[in-house]
């Protein structure tokens, strides 16, 4: 039995909606937290649990060490006892730098950089040949192993630039007492009369010492080696019989004589300027303006719409258009595919050619001249000088991201992508998948010095790489961005990297490290929480996946419900004991009480969009046909092209169509042909991206709902009497904010070489308003109150109001009742921003016809929450939509109409279609690792 130090004792938490929670957590277990959203599971493991454990290590510290880290405010609890160190694992803590790769963060390109610069051989970039240095004693071993009595000369070349430098320099070494040289192959001594007869075309060798190979000479041939290295600025001539060899004490080519750098980590690093493509600095690619992407419909003339960004009128690049069009004798009423290309040149790369503009406008008239520079040219200045981030944002939809020239996005120099192992750059080994790094690394074997300098790198490349496949990563490549990874995965990377520190005594805490992952997958990464736990850890995970659940050692079940309806230990226990829980929902899906219902009948469909010759990253030459007016799921394990299928290839040649844009507006290279797409009017991504940039970005202004909510009191008494308009209830706008945090509600301390500080606005308190605003009143609330009401609290206040109120329930029956109205978008989750996206359409009054695309929809959500959602998904086919998801939740797929299982593997093993078909098809496939979980579940 355990004794009370072998618990983390919570005592009376109140962090957000947490109701005086007690439980007593036990250590060195896996311990999962779980109920439904909302419910205060992330404000007991994070916002109490671990802020504390922080916050008591940050006070361990001197005060010397605490000014810089800030103050720790301490979590609402009466106590806590039992804390270990704690370290936090969550989703929103990504690095979006562009320099950041899988690579960077995991350290195992650190460790490569190393290992090419110790251990890897540079080729010349030019002629392919094998670059050497060496020491005299290496070439005094190499020249030995000739046979006996071979002849050798160590010499040095003479070739000066010009005839009479030579001649001096043969003058100079003859003083020097050498007196023999190879002129020509030859060997002479020469007297003064022969050097006055040399010529420039000559080849001349100055003899430093003859030597035939047998025992003993090894001292003297070093020696001489050393002697003409010194003369000879690193480079020793040895004549092996009739064949000379050069050798060098440099990087120096057997063919060109180009002389390269002494291999150094830092020539392996796109971040240094050593190391990186002097052409996009290591980014591998850069933005820049497109003349595609600028061309609307080439089908219009100039001026008429085929280039929208130079339509404004008298604007300054509309009038210089409209001049050099008129200069040139362009006509402007035939279509831009029509023109010359040398005008066509002209309008968009611009020419020296001097015009001059007169420009008129309501309060101006005025004449410049000077040269066109070009629409491109135009916009990029533009872009660079703009201080305004929505005019940067614009010139963006005319821009693309295009792969460096120089390195073909390889981000390294020529000497660095020419160093290799096993016939194997650095780049190489990054761009495949993590599980063929691995195998490639297994087979890199060393001889001699190299095995001994290898040896610890390579066994700490294997061990990261094979944390990476353990937590169900194989399918990434090292050269990834970081920003362009899922939260569950930058998750899981984290994860990997503690479990190479293999520390113990910690409490790590964990944010559903499930998300994202395929059922297969989940075994590995189960496991590893595992063996974090089994190096002494405790392990405090906020998850909603079954499998864990049952794998967990404690579970702790906090609701009933969301919001302030949740709060509570609604049971706790080891996995026998939690599931015989009455009164939890959650125990109820665990002993199967409880389940969503498999429909007895899937949605019949006749017209399906036909997608053929996608081709892009894994996917290989696919068609596929995707069902009208039915929920289709795509399927498939951790990298076996899903998002790249959708996002990349799908959706863009949805919208090159429906907009009847421009064909290279995106980029057309990646299928073929695409039909059955006529009876669409639009498509919408309802993916994870955040719904705003800022802090005044909230679920309220989102959805529109904020302009309805200050109309009504721009119409209070109060408001009418003081000649109130909405503006003025308005954060964003002078007027009836702050002014002294500008209606942010907080203001931001500079710390200069620290990370900012924010903290809450003394003036208004952190209502965002001044006072005289909040004075003004709705029934009983002010302006400030309302922000801060959840949606649920909002739909009861405002239940009089069909508009507000309608919008209200839609994002409470996506289980979004818990959220407040005023939350920042900033703090939002992926998985909340994408269903109140979806609330947001639910809304809508439509009439069908809409493609809606969502991305792991379930990210975030419990059991019972997923129920709701599949609703609110049912809602939209009703209404005559079609549903494309994106999932590996079990529950979701098994109730979708159809199938598109891909795989059958991550990576290059991916990319193929494994399965199509209604679940019950797809469960009877053999080789789909989607179907046999499948299957388990359709028997439930």
């Amino acid at each position: 039995m355990k004794n009370q130090n072998d618990f983390i004792k919570v005592h009376k938490a109140r962090v957000h909606n947490l109701k005086d929670v007690s439980v007593n957590i036990p250590k060195n277990t896996l311990t999962v937290i779980t109920g439904p959203s909302g419910s205060g599971k992330s404000s007991l493991a994070f916002d109490t649990i671990y802020a504390e454990g922080q916050r008591r290590y940050i006070e361990s510290l001197s005060s010397y060490a605490r000014q810089f880290l800030g103050q720790q405010q301490a979590p609402d609890v009466e106590s806590i006892t039992g804390l270990s160190p704690a370290i936090a694992i969550d989703q929103k803590t990504t690095n979006k730098n562009p320099r950041s790769t899988v690579g960077t963060i995991t350290e195992v390109y650190d460790y490569l950089r190393v290992l090419f610069a110790r251990a890897g051989d540079l080729y010349c970039p030019e002629s392919g040949e094998i670059i050497r240095s060496y020491t005299p004693g290496q070439i005094t071993t190499e020249l030995l192993k000739n046979k006996e009595k071979t002849k050798l000369q160590i010499m040095i070349q003479i070739a000066e630039s010009t005839i009479k430098a030579t001649k001096d320099q043969v003058s100079k070494y003859r003083a020097m007492g050498f007196s023999r040289f190879m002129v020509d192959g030859e060997v002479n001594l020469l007297e003064d009369a022969d050097v006055n007869k040399l010529k420039a075309s000559q080849e001349i060798y100055c003899v430093i010492d003859r030597v035939l190979v047998k025992d003993g000479v090894e001292k003297r041939l070093t020696d001489s080696i050393e002697y003409a290295y010194k003369l000879g600025n690193g480079i020793a001539h040895i004549a092996i019989e009739d064949e000379i060899k050069r050798f060098s004490e440099h990087n120096l080519s057997p063919i060109t004589g180009e002389r390269y750098p002494d291999l150094e980590p830092r020539l392996f690093s796109f971040n240094s300027p050593v190391g990186a493509c002097p052409e996009c600095n290591g980014l591998a690619e850069s933005k820049k303006f497109d003349i595609d992407s600028l061309i609307f419909d080439d089908n219009l003339p100039i001026l008429s719409g085929s280039i929208p960004a130079i339509l404004k009128k008298n604007s300054f690049l509309n009038k210089m258009v409209e001049t050099v069009c008129k200069e040139e004798k362009i006509d402007l009423k035939i279509p831009l595919k029509e023109i010359s290309k040398k005008h066509f040149d002209i309008i968009f790369n611009g020419t020296d050619k001097v015009y001059k503009y007169k420009f008129k406008s309501e309060n101006s008239n005025f004449e410049f001249s000077k040269p066109f520079p070009g629409i491109l040219d135009w916009f990029d200045k533009k872009y660079k000088e703009s201080s305004s981030e929505k005019v940067r944002i614009e010139l963006e939809n005319y821009m693309k991201i295009k792969l460096c020239s120089s390195c073909n996005g390889r981000r390294l120099n020529p000497i660095a992508l020419s160093t290799k192992i096993n016939d194997k750059n650095i780049i190489d080994l990054c761009e495949v998948s993590i599980g063929e790094t691995q195998q490639i690394v297994e087979k890199i074997q060393f001889d001699g010095i190299k095995a001994q300098i290898a040896e610890k790198l390579l066994k700490e490349i294997k061990n990261r790489l094979s944390f990476l496949v353990d937590v169900g990563l194989d399918y990434l490549t090292l050269n990834r961005s970081a920003g362009s990874l899922s939260g569950g995965e930058a998750q899981r990377i984290r994860l990997a990297t503690q479990i190479g520190s293999a520390l113990s005594g910690v409490l790590y805490v964990l944010d559903e490290p499930s998300i994202g992952l395929h059922q297969r997958d989940n075994v590995k990464l189960i496991q590893t929480l595992k063996d974090l736990r089994d190096l002494g850890n405790t392990v405090l995970v906020v998850e909603h996946d079954e499998d864990t659940m049952m794998a967990s050692d404690f579970i702790i079940d906090i609701g009933p419900g969301a919001g302030v309806h949740g709060g509570e230990i609604v049971a706790l226990g080891t996995k026998d004991e939690f599931i015989k829980a009455k009164n939890s929902i959650t125990a109820k899906y665990l002993n199967e009480q409880t389940c969503i219902p498999v429909p007895k009948e899937r949605k019949p469909y006749s017209e399906t969009i036909k997608l053929k010759g996608a081709t892009q990253n894994n996917i290989k030459n696919l068609d596929i046909e995707i069902p009208h007016g039915i929920l289709t799921c795509i399927t498939g394990v951790s990298g076996s092209g899903k998002s790249t299928l959708v996002h990349e290839i799908l959706i863009p040649a949805v919208k090159t169509s429906l907009t009847r844009a421009n064909k290279s507006l995106y980029d057309k290279k990646n299928y073929k042909t695409i039909t059955g797409i006529s009876k669409f009017k639009s498509v919408i991504e309802l993916d994870q991206s955040p719904i705003g940039r800022t802090p005044h970005s909230n679920p309220a202004t989102y959805t529109g709902l904020f302009d309805d909510i200050r109309k009504l009191y721009a119409m209070t008494p109060e408001s009418q009497i003081r000649g109130y308009k909405q503006g003025r209830f308005s954060f964003n706008v002078k007027g009836g904010r702050c002014e002294e945090c500008e209606g942010n509600g907080v203001k931001k301390i500079e710390m200069h070489f620290l990370p900012d500080v924010f903290v809450t606005c003394p003036e208004c308190n952190g209502k965002r308003y001044n006072n005289e605003t909040l004075s003004v009143l709705y029934r009983g609330k002010n302006i400030a109150d309302v922000l801060e009401m959840t949606i649920e609290e909002g739909y009861e206040f405002f239940s009089n109001h069909p508009r507000v109120s309608r919008i209200l329930k839609t994002m409470n029956d996506v289980g979004l009742g818990y959220m407040r109205l005023g939350q920042p978008a900033t703090t939002l989750s992926g998985g909340e921003a994408q269903r109140l996206k979806l609330s947001t359409e639910l809304a809508k009054k439509t009439k069908g016809h809409t493609l809606y695309v969502l991305d792991e929809p379930t990210t975030g959500l419990h059991f019972e929450d997923v129920k709701v959602l599949l609703k609110a998904i049912n809602s939209l086919v009703d209404q005559g939509n079609t549903v494309l998801t994106i999932e590996h939740n079990l529950d979701v797929i098994k109730v979708s109409d159809h199938i598109i299982d891909l795989g059958p593997e991550g990576g290059s093993g991916g990319g193929q279609i494994v399965a199509i078909g209604t679940p019950e098809e797809v469960s009877k496939i053999k080789n789909s690792h989607t179907g046999f979980f499948l299957k388990k579940v359709l028997k439930k």
